[in-house]
């Protein structure tokens, strides 16, 4: 049988990928540093409910982030902007992982808050449009993903830099059927992307007193993608001679992180997007699951701090959106105080938050009416501050 029409078109589809890919490294090319807050005149805090559950939590980390600023915002310090448009039903109207005026409104501030957002799968009623995640980070050029996991009684302190923008999920939506009986999806890997993800592990570890950064791969087998992004991992750390860098195996990691013997060495990992999104999931358990773990996007302008779980739409179907857990989000909150310079406000949350899920536990938070409502436990969270 002739393929060469099927050929032909696959590789027009490719073509188009690979020129989209090399103008974005043009783009890293010419990035200019971080952000200065402590420079600005005010800080714009966006706030997206998202899907499902997430207008009810997000909510309430709004409220407790609004309570610890209330100086700041009296100041003309702080400002808060609702972005409501960034909804499953808007979204799936205009055909648009992230809508034009969404990402217009976005760009107006400096750091967002962010609920969970539904992805439509196969057998949903809405077009198969892109995670509005991977849109948002694509977009901000959020391209590292931050989180920590600590579980002090079991000697875990983890902070996990995984690369947000580029690896499997980098252009999830460009892959090509070449005929009824061949898929072709595609993996990103650049120099520039790892690199300054790389840099950033390394200087959080400086920064923070870490002696060792982990790289995880599998550049055994997948070894150009990932035999790069290892490379690049061994160039930089070369720049800080008193942090250790071992690397590990994506599936042996797996298996590490809950060996008891093992898994107190970790400290800084470093991660290709899938396999950070995989491993922060299963280290997230150790906390006390998803529910539990906050998380951060940074570029070097913009910044987005959300809760890792999903948008649970059965619990809205069910009239259960109020007895959804806030922790999530709230910890996001924690990360989003510290990125904008207010260290002391996010200890002083980080620790509230603790006592209420950890060491008192006067309430509980079930997903239903046997348990707290999410404000309740805002209320109880405050109430430590």
């Amino acid at each position: 049988m002739d393929y060469s029409a099927q050929i032909q078109e696959a590789q027009k589809k490719f073509g188009e990928v690979l020129t989209e890919q090399l103008k974005r490294v043009e783009k890293m090319k010419a990035e200019k540093d971080f952000i200065d807050y402590k420079s600005l005149d005010k800080i714009v805090i966006g706030v997206v409910g998202g899907d499902g559950i997430g207008p009810a939590i997000t909510a309430q980390a709004e409220r407790i982030l609004k309570y610890l600023l209330k100086d700041e915002m009296a100041r003309g310090k702080v400002e808060f902007k609702e972005i409501t448009g960034c909804t499953i039903e808007h979204r799936a109207e205009v055909g648009k992982a992230l809508p034009d005026d969404v990402t217009e409104e976005l760009k107006q501030c400096h750091v967002i808050l962010k609920g969970p957002t539904t992805t439509p799968r196969q057998g949903d009623p809405w077009p198969n449009i892109e995670s509005a995640n991977v849109a948002m980070r694509k977009e901000l050029d959020l391209f590292a993903n931050v989180r920590p996991v600590r579980v002090p009684e079991e000697g875990i302190d983890w902070t996990f830099y995984r690369e947000n923008t580029e690896g499997g999920y980098a252009v999830g939506s460009k892959g090509i059927n070449v005929t009824d009986d061949l898929a072709i999806d595609f993996v990103v890997q650049t120099h520039e992307g790892t690199e300054r993800i790389a840099r950033a592990a390394f200087e959080y570890a400086k920064k923070a007193g870490k002696t060792r950064v982990t790289c995880v791969t599998k550049a055994n087998v997948i070894k150009t993608t990932d035999g790069n992004f290892l490379s690049v991992c061994k160039e930089v750390a070369k720049d800080y001679p008193d942090i250790e860098l071992d690397d590990w195996y994506i599936d042996i990691m797996t298996a590490k992180l809950v060996d008891p013997k093992r898994r107190t060495q970790f400290q800084v990992l470093v991660l290709p997007n899938l396999y950070g999104d995989i491993l922060t999931d299963e280290a997230a358990e150790f906390q006390g699951g998803v529910g539990t773990a906050g998380s951060a996007n940074i570029g070097k302008r913009y910044a987005m701090f959300e809760a890792i779980h999903g948008s649970a739409p059965r619990m809205v179907q069910e009239g259960r959106d109020i007895y959804a857990d806030p922790c999530s989000i709230i910890r996001a909150s924690v990360m989003l105080l510290e990125h904008i310079g207010y260290a002391d406000k996010a200890k002083a949350l980080e620790e509230a938050l603790d006592i209420c899920m950890y060491k008192e536990k006067k309430l509980t938070i079930t997903g239903r009416d046997t348990g707290a409502t999410s404000a309740e436990f805002a209320d109880y969270v405050m109430s430590k501050l």
